[in-house]
């Protein structure tokens, strides 16, 4: 099935009107390339000197205690001392 238009070739739509953007120029310099780090273990030096990652997790208890406390297999609950799953 074809759709005919019911405009009159006078009615037609400026596509370039505001809705369409220019196209962005062309640059004639070319980019500067970010610096390559110093070294390839600069970002594990950075994490060492900041004291390195915090490993803490929410943990809830059976007891309805709900504590945080460091990321470990034998975790306990302060209020009631049961273990806790990991």
């Amino acid at each position: 099935m074809r759709v005919r238009s019911n405009r009159t070739p006078s009615e037609t739509r400026n596509r370039a009107g505001l809705l369409r953007r220019p196209h962005a120029p062309k640059r004639s310099e070319p980019v500067d390339e970010p610096p390559e780090p110093a070294d390839e273990l600069s970002d594990e030096r950075r994490a060492r000197e900041a004291g390195g990652p915090t490993d803490r997790a929410m943990y809830t208890c059976a007891c309805g205690y709900v504590f945080e406390a460091d990321v470990s297999t034998s975790v306990s609950c302060p209020h009631c001392g049961a273990g806790q799953a990991w």
